[in-house]
C-alpha cells in the first residue's frame, strides 16, 4: 500500500462566474511609483523582481510619481489622449455598423486603448509591429486612413486588401503594421525572425510582437522566446494580459500563482510587468524596452496587465462566463479616465475640452463611415468583381488562371 493518497489534478477556475462578484486580489497590484527602474543594460536575471511587481506611474489622484514617470510635454500627453479617444470612438462606431449588418464581424479594444497608443508613440518610423486583432490603436495613433480601415472591414471595392483578409485583420506596411495572423501566436515567431533579419542586415529597425494571455499556451510563444534569447534579437515581446481569452480565464494559460512576465525571466529575457491602463507607465516601459533593443542589449518581454472591457468579438456573449460588471470593479480603472484626470490636474485639459474633442472625433468618424459606405458594404452586396480574386496572386498570371478569370467575368455579366 502506498503511503500517499490518490493523485489529483488542479484545474484552475475563474475568480468569478456570472452572478458572482469577482475577487481581483490575485492581480498583486503594486502602489504607484514604488517599483524601481533599472538601467537599460540590466541583466535578465536582475529583472526577476520586476516580473512579479507592477510598474505604475499614475497614482489614485492622477499624479505622475516614481522613477518610471516620463518627461513629457503637454502636447505629447494630449496626443496620447486624442489617440485613445479616437480608438474608443472608432470601436464604438464599428460595433454599431456590425449590428446594422454593414460589416460581418468586429473586435473592440475597449479598456486596452492605452497599450497600443502609448507603445506606438515609443517606436520609430520603420519599426515593425506584429500585432494581434486588438491593436487597432497602433494604426489610429499613426493616423492611418479611417476610410481605408473601414473599407477593409467591409471588404468593399476600396478594400486595400481586396477581400483577402478577414475583417479586423489589417495590414499596413507603410505604418509598420505587419499582416495580422489569424493563427494565434505565429506573429511572435514572425517578429523574432524579422528582428533577426534586421540585425543580420545591419539595419537599425526593431520589431514589436504582440500576443494575448491565452495564446501564450501555444508552442510558438516558447519557440519565439528561445530564439529571441539565444540570438539577442532586437524585439519587444508584448503579452497583453486582459484576464480572458475567448471564454477562458487567464489562469488556464498559466497565470495562476505566477505571472506571464516571469516566463521571460526563465527564458533569459529581461522582463517587466506593467499597468496597461496607465498611459504614462506604458510609454515609459515601451521606451525602455526599445532603447535596450536598439542598443544591442537583447529582447524585452512586457506583460501588460489590463482588462477586456467588452466582448471577445461580436460573436461572443461574455455574460455567459463572467460577472457582467467586472470591468467597473477592475482595480486598474479606465485608461482614458486616468489620463484625463492627470491632464486636468496639470491644467492642460478640462471637462469642456474633453467633450469638444469627443464630439469632433465622432463627427470625423461619421464622415469617414459615410465615405466608406459609398464604396459598398455587406448590407448592399456591393463587393469587388468576382474576377478580382485572381489578381495579385502571381507576379505573372499563368494561362490557366487567365482563362478561369475570363470565365468568371463572363458568368458575372
Amino acid at each position: 500500500m502506498s503511503q500517499y493518497g490518490p493523485l489529483k489534478l488542479h484545474v484552475p477556475e475563474p475568480t468569478g462566474r456570472p452572478g458572482c462578484k469577482t475577487d481581483f486580489s490575485y492581480l498583486h497590484v503594486s502602489p504607484a511609483g514604488v517599483v524601481r527602474r533599472p538601467p537599460i543594460d540590466v541583466t535578465p536575471a536582475d529583472t526577476s523582481d520586476l516580473a512579479y511587481s507592477l510598474v505604475r506611474v499614475l497614482d489614485d489622484d492622477g499624479q505622475a510619481v516614481g522613477p518610471w514617470a516620463p518627461d513629457l510635454s503637454p502636447d505629447a500627453l494630449l496626443a496620447g489622449m486624442r489617440a485613445m479617444l479616437k480608438t474608443r470612438i472608432f470601436d464604438a462606431r464599428m460595433l454599431v455598423a456590425q449590428r446594422q449588418k454593414k460589416i460581418s464581424f468586429y473586435m473592440q479594444s475597449l479598456g486596452e486603448e492605452a497599450i497600443g497608443s502609448a507603445h506606438a508613440l515609443a517606436l520609430e518610423h520603420g519599426d515593425m509591429c506584429f500585432p494581434t486583432y486588438r491593436q487597432q490603436s497602433i494604426l489610429l495613433t499613426r493616423n492611418v486612413s479611417l476610410v481605408d480601415m473601414m473599407c477593409q472591414l467591409m471588404s468593399n471595392q476600396r478594400d486595400p486588401l481586396k477581400g483577402r483578409q478577414l475583417p479586423v485583420m489589417y495590414s499596413v506596411r507603410e505604418a509598420g503594421f505587419f499582416s495580422i495572423s489569424g493563427n494565434l501566436a505565429t506573429q511572435f515567431i514572425q517578429a523574432v525572425g524579422w528582428a533577426m533579419a534586421s540585425a543580420i542586415k545591419g539595419d537599425t529597425r526593431i520589431a514589436s510582437a504582440w500576443i494575448g494571455d491565452g495564446a501564450t499556451a501555444e508552442s510558438d510563444f516558447h519557440t519565439a522566446l528561445t530564439f529571441a534569447h539565444v540570438y539577442r534579437a532586437p524585439v519587444i515581446l508584448n503579452v497583453v494580459n486582459n484576464q480572458w481569452a475567448i471564454s477562458t480565464f487567464q489562469a488556464l494559460a498559466g497565470g495562476e500563482g505566477t505571472t506571464f512576465a516571469a516566463r521571460g525571466v526563465g527564458a533569459g529575457i529581461a522582463s517587466l510587468r506593467v499597468d496597461g491602463n496607465d498611459f504614462l507607465a506604458v510609454l515609459s516601459a515601451s521606451r525602455w524596452a526599445a532603447e535596450r533593443a536598439r542598443s544591442n542589449l537583447g529582447p524585452t518581454l512586457i506583460e501588460w496587465v489590463t482588462y477586456r472591457g467588452g466582448a471577445h468579438s461580436t460573436s461572443d456573449d461574455p455574460t455567459r462566463y463572467r460577472p457582467s460588471d467586472d470591468w467597473q470593479h477592475f482595480p486598474l480603472g479606465d485608461p482614458v479616465a486616468r489620463l484625463k484626470q492627470h491632464l486636468i490636474g496639470l491644467g492642460a485639459w478640462s471637462e469642456e475640452e474633453h467633450e469638444r474633442t469627443v464630439q469632433a472625433l465622432e463627427a470625423e468618424m461619421a464622415a469617414a463611415l459615410k465615405e466608406a459606405l459609398s464604396y459598398g458594404s455587406l448590407a448592399d452586396g456591393h463587393i469587388p468583381p468576382l474576377a478580382s480574386m485572381f489578381e495579385d496572386v502571381y507576379k505573372d498570371m499563368p494561362p490557366h488562371l487567365r482563362e478561369q478569370m475570363r470565365q468568371a467575368a463572363e458568368e458575372e455579366r
